[in-house]
C-alpha cells in the first residue's frame, strides 16, 4: 500500500474492503527473499524483483493523475514519475497493481 504521508488509513477497514487476511509488515527475511530489499528501503519498484509475482500493489487513488516519489530500490534517492505510469510498469511486470480509495 502506498498512500500520502499525511493520510490516516484504517487498515482493518481496508483489509475488509479488499477481502484480505490480517495485514502486517513483512519480515526482513521475506523482504529479502521476495523483493531483494531490506527494511527501510521498501519501494513499489521492488515489485520488479518479485519473480513469482506474488505481491499485489495498492496505491491511494489520490495519487491517480499525479506524480509519486519512490525509491529506486535504495533509500538514498527518489525517482518521481506519474503514479499511472508506476502502476502500468508494475502491471507490465506481471504483478497486480491498482488504485484504491482509502
Amino acid at each position: 500500500m502506498s498512500a500520502k504521508g499525511d493520510k490516516r488509513i484504517d487498515l482493518k477497514a481496508f483489509r475488509k474492503a479488499q477481502g484480505l487476511r490480517n495485514l502486517s509488515f513483512a519480515s526482513p527475511h521475506d523482504l529479502m527473499a521476495i523483493l531483494h530489499l531490506t527494511p527501510g528501503a521498501v519501494t513499489p519498484l521492488g515489485l520488479l524483483n518479485d519473480e513469482a509475482r506474488q505481491v499485489h500493489l495498492y496505491v491511494d487513488a489520490d495519487f491517480q493523475g499525479h506524480l509519486i516519489g519512490v525509491h529506486p530500490n535504495d533509500n538514498t534517492a527518489t525517482v518521481w514519475l506519474s503514479a499511472d505510469d508506476l502502476l502500468s510498469l508494475i502491471a507490465a511486470h506481471g504483478n497486480e497493481a491498482e488504485f484504491v480509495d482509502v
